[in-house]
């Protein structure tokens, strides 16, 4: 998931703004804020992949809050003056949204937002060497844990209970799912907000559920179905 800023000074625009990144399966709304001192006062204290900004605010600008940051999320501007256009790109924007614009011009912005993302996460990738385990702390050890025995990933508040073939019992570690997604290969889907499978797993799809075995059910949250059936096209033998 992009964690995502949303920055307006405008009631109803701000609402629209939260709206349309409700709409995005790929993104998740960290805060929002009605002027660009709220934000900073945010960004003091979390992080986020990526900011929608309005421009033209009170107090303090949106393009001068980007610029005023030491090291920018990516940034789509949103503002009803076109003539910010040329200086938005000069701050690296990754889009430009002049309103008013709708859900398909947010998705396409949004979908640039992913590009960049993604691109980025495949250098990083590369420049890790792969492995098929993963160092996971529990309690007061550290457990090496083959991926291919991995069954699926639960959030649990702070924590996360990974779920093995080879025991009974999860191994209970303090971690983000996000960092976990990150870490996973890509024969692991997250197919709810508190679930990530092992597509290699899946003995039984039914339409809101996946099934691991008789005993194990899995919900998939309706944001993430349309991932899932993209999935799923692809697998399937015949008609």
């Amino acid at each position: 998931m992009i964690r995502c800023l949303a920055i307006d000074d405008e009631p109803l625009a701000l609402l629209q703004l939260v709206g349309y990144i409700d709409k995005v399966p790929f993104l998740q709304l960290a805060a929002q804020c009605q002027s660009a001192v709220e934000a900073r006062t945010f960004l003091e204290h979390d992080t986020v992949d990526a900011i929608f900004c309005d421009i033209n605010m009170p107090d303090l600008n949106g393009m001068d809050f980007v610029k005023s940051l030491a090291v920018p999320p990516l940034v789509v501007f949103t503002t009803a003056y076109s003539e910010y256009a040329i200086e938005g790109f000069k701050v690296n924007a990754v889009d430009y949204l002049l309103k008013p614009f709708g859900l398909q011009e947010f998705q396409r912005a949004a979908q640039r937002v992913k590009e960049r993302i993604d691109a980025g996460r495949t250098a990083e990738d590369s420049a890790v060497p792969q492995t098929d385990t993963l160092f996971l702390k529990t309690e007061h050890r550290v457990i090496n844990v083959s991926l291919s025995d991995i069954r699926y990933v639960e959030a649990m508040s702070e924590y996360l209970k990974v779920w093995l073939d080879t025991q009974s019992k999860p191994i209970v570690t303090l971690l983000s799912m996000k960092k976990m997604e990150e870490r996973l290969p890509n024969y692991f889907m997250r197919i709810h907000r508190s679930y990530i499978i092992n597509l290699n797993k899946i003995k039984e799809v039914s339409k809101n559920c996946v099934f691991l075995d008789s005993q194990t059910a899995i919900p998939i949250g309706d944001l993430y179905k349309e991932a899932f059936q993209a999935y799923l096209n692809t697998r399937y033998l015949g008609r």
